[in-house]
């Protein structure tokens, strides 16, 4: 076990640690452009500084875990796009270089390297449904090679996040078999399932015996459908429980608004912890004052 992976697991064990907020609502009210099929990995290339400064926004908000820009970054997605192999992996490189930049010299804050799912590739919102009509092992081939890219770019922990169904999450955790980095496995929801409308209970019990898991839970869903998730994934996963859910707005796909109120109250999570919960941040319009009231009502 690394220093720093040694250190975070000491964390862990002391009480809840907290992750930062969302990356792209941060990086849209620095002034960015996010419009394209790329969403923020775009930016990689074009303002890697304006990620770094989000990522360090998170930290003096009270983040000690920050979650990398890689979550749209695909081979696949940006061999379409004319960019080969070898700059895909430089970039792929540099979003846990600028998280980790961001932290500085503070050995309190972790990175975890982002694995998006298939469907963030696709940008017509197959995250949220699943079911891609793409085999296991097609899916485990798709991942394989930006996990093994992220894994040499020395992370603290890989998060495997926003999974829509538990095909794509089988694949992952095939992937990360013997990877030799921990990670955490979340789903996106829908009330109490799935996207794709699978049992949670069984979606969880799959990290049951994996040993490179440290973690499972939910992200990218509404606060209401996350209270009821974590004692479900503390039950079934027999791990401890991640869980940061989106603001509470919903997205009009159409318009490519958010529409609307904000329910996530720091207050609530609480209740997270006492059902379980161990790593507790925010998903989609979850900013830097979102954080700090997470981190104060933590007691963090």
């Amino acid at each position: 076990m690394s220093a720093p992976t040694a250190r975070f697991a000491a964390a862990l064990a002391q009480g809840p640690v907290v992750l930062d907020g969302g990356l792209s609502n941060q990086l849209t009210d620095q002034g960015c452009d996010l419009s394209g099929s790329l969403w923020s990995a775009r930016l990689l290339t074009d303002a890697p500084e304006q990620i770094e400064a989000a990522h360090a926004a998170y930290a003096r908000a009270g983040a000690r875990v920050l979650i990398t820009s890689s979550y749209q970054a695909t081979y696949e997605g940006f061999a379409e796009r004319g960019i080969g192999r070898d700059e895909t992996s430089a970039m792929l490189r540099r979003s846990v270089e600028l998280a980790r930049r961001a932290a500085g010299e503070r050995t309190d804050i972790w990175v975890a390297a982002s694995v998006g799912p298939y469907g963030a590739m696709l940008a017509d919102g197959s995250e949220y449904r699943g079911r891609y009509g793409l085999s296991v092992r097609k899916l485990e081939a798709f991942h394989r090679p930006r996990i093994e890219t992220l894994t040499e770019a020395e992370p603290d922990l890989l998060a495997l996040e926003t999974v829509p169904d538990m095909d794509e999450a089988e694949a992952l955790l095939r992937a990360v078999d013997g990877i030799g980095v921990p990670v955490w496995l979340t789903y996106t929801i829908k009330g109490d399932t799935t996207r794709a409308g699978q049992p949670l209970a069984d979606a969880f019990a799959l990290a049951a015996d994996a040993a490179e898991v440290i973690a499972v839970g939910v992200n990218c869903c509404v606060p209401q459908d996350a209270d009821r998730a974590v004692a479900v994934a503390a039950g079934a996963g027999g791990k401890p429980v991640v869980v940061y859910p989106n603001s509470g707005e919903s997205w009009d796909a159409a318009a490519h608004e958010w529409h609307g109120r904000a329910t996530l109250d720091p207050g609530r999570v609480r209740d997270w912890v006492a059902a379980g919960a161990r790593l507790i941040g925010g998903c989609c319009r979850v900013g830097p004052a979102e954080i700090t009231g997470i981190a104060a009502a933590l007691g963090r």
